[in-house]
């Protein structure tokens, strides 16, 4: 079916007028000198954005008279914002290479750093990663994701030492595994 010339020329009014006056509409030039402008738009969410976090206003323990255990609990809770430095000591009874080790500190470096926590670790021997952190008030979630990874058994900041719940000390799993060498090496012979 062919379309009449009035109904052609009627379409093409109505398609081609909008681009035609867009082509043709006035254009208002951006100066480079602003200094003139007034940017009122901020609100009081723009203004501290980027500002450290306060902390709670809440009147500080008297350290004095905590014993040692309260103590720590205070200091792990956050109110430790300097650096710490700890150890984690990873599973016994596997073996790993020197690139195992560095792959698995670089990877929780890495973890870490996509949530905000800036902790570096590094190899040290073949089961003994070493961690710092900048803000110690970050030590909570720290603690949460090493003992959620599979390669670690306990990490320790001080003299206190954390593992899994259900998990046996250190000792006890290094002299487990010696017995089992040596039930080895005698039925060897």
């Amino acid at each position: 079916m062919a379309w009449p010339p009035r109904a052609l020329v009627l379409l093409f009014l109505v398609l081609a007028g909008p681009i035609s006056s867009a082509a043709g509409a006035k254009r208002h030039a951006i100066p480079d000198d602003l200094r003139d402008v007034l940017d009122d738009e901020e609100d009081e969410d723009w203004r501290h954005w980027g500002a450290p976090a306060k902390l709670p206003d809440r009147p500080p323990p008297d350290l004095s008279r905590m014993d040692p255990a309260a103590l720590r609990a205070e200091l792990l809770r956050g109110g430790q914002t300097g650096p710490s430095l700890g150890f984690v000591k990873l599973r016994l009874g596997v073996r790993r290479s020197q690139e195992d080790v560095m792959g698995i500190a670089t990877r929780w470096s890495s973890v870490l750093r996509t949530g905000s926590v800036a902790a570096k670790f590094v190899a040290v021997d073949f089961g003994t990663l070493m961690f710092t952190m900048e803000r110690g008030r970050d030590i909570l979630e720290l603690k949460e994701f090493i003992l959620g990874q599979p390669e670690a058994y306990e990490f320790k900041i001080g003299d206190q030492v954390f593992r899994r719940p259900g998990d046996p000390p250190l000792k006890q799993v290094i002299e487990a595994l010696r017995k089992e060498k040596m039930n080895k090496s005698e039925d060897e012979l």
